[in-house]
């Protein structure tokens, strides 16, 4: 996000219209800190019956079909952005756009909602709506692993969840591809990312006046079909630290009304088509004679 000149002192009405609508948004910031609250106590010991080396093998293999799989999927996603002064807010910004695909197959995205931005101190850039489409709903898959470090740190509980925690960070920053840099949660079932929390890198800073900054944020996923893990909710409250002035934001990502996409739509897992092997059953099934009936 990029620093904006402060803006003369907003009006009253302004205020107060911010306010309540801060205050409709509570409760659905405080379900996801509530459920990151009830995280166990970090078990810095190796993994038992399995190395470091297989967990991350296998989950780069499966995020990898999570990513193939999403592609196929239609869902709406809820973006706001809002600034804080001390805890009063005094800018907003909403896109509401559905993820859908054209008669050709090609997705296409739908904006459904869009008030006029109100964002005076910041503006949001092509970075940030490129992370918010790419990167906060982070997967690391075998293809995209080797660009990164990544560092076993324990086991941990999430909710009902048993996962292996890792540090993730890139091995270097290459031309201008951005990149993530945190912390990851996978399951130790499913062995997907079920909770990523961390930055978007690198900050922006060409010259004074001209820094493009980026919160810290967390990214939960929730089981989607019964099979996949689908960023569900994510959730960013940081202060980013401008040579000009510390600006307080606040960001909330929703993702629902997840659907699997029509007739041409194809799930592939470890690079194979899941039902090809059916449907070519049915289609041989389809030209075979139907047996005659008795006399």
């Amino acid at each position: 996000m990029r620093f904006q000149s402060r803006p003369p002192k907003l009006t009253s009405p302004f205020i107060l219209s911010l306010i309540a609508l801060f205050s409709v948004l509570v409760p659905a910031v405080m379900l996801p800190a509530m459920a990151h609250a009830q995280e166990g106590t970090l078990d810095k010991s190796e993994p038992k019956g399995i190395t470091v080396e297989e967990i991350i093998k296998r989950f780069s293999i499966k995020e990898k079909a999570f990513k193939e799989a999403r592609d196929q999927y239609t869902f709406r996603q809820d973006v706001k952005v809002m600034t804080l002064d001390g805890d009063t807010p005094d800018g907003y910004y909403q896109q509401v756009f559905d993820v859908t695909f054209d008669d050709k197959g090609r997705k296409i995205k739908n904006v459904v909602y869009a008030p006029q931005p109100t964002l005076q101190r910041l503006m949001m850039t092509e970075e940030d709506f490129d992370d918010i489409e790419n990167r906060l709903p982070f997967v690391l898959t075998s293809d995209e692993i080797g660009e990164y470090d990544i560092l076993y740190v324990g086991q941990q509980k999430q909710d009902e969840l048993s996962t292996y925690v890792f540090d993730v960070a890139p091995k270097q920053i290459v031309g201008k591809k951005r990149y993530f840099q945190g912390r990851i949660w996978v399951d130790d079932h499913d062995f997907q990312i079920v909770e990523t929390y961390g930055k978007t890198v690198p900050d922006i800073r060409k010259k004074k006046g001209n820094e493009n900054l980026f919160p810290k944020f967390t990214t939960w996923r929730e089981q989607i079909d019964g099979q996949y893990w689908f960023p569900t909710y994510t959730r960013a409250e940081d202060t980013l630290k401008f040579s000009m002035e510390d600006i307080k934001i606040r960001e909330i990502i929703k993702y629902t009304n997840y659907r699997r996409f029509g007739s041409k739509s194809k799930i592939t897992f470890e690079g194979q088509e899941v039902q090809k092997g059916t449907e070519q059953k049915k289609s041989e099934d389809q030209k075979q004679p139907e047996p005659q009936k008795p006399q």
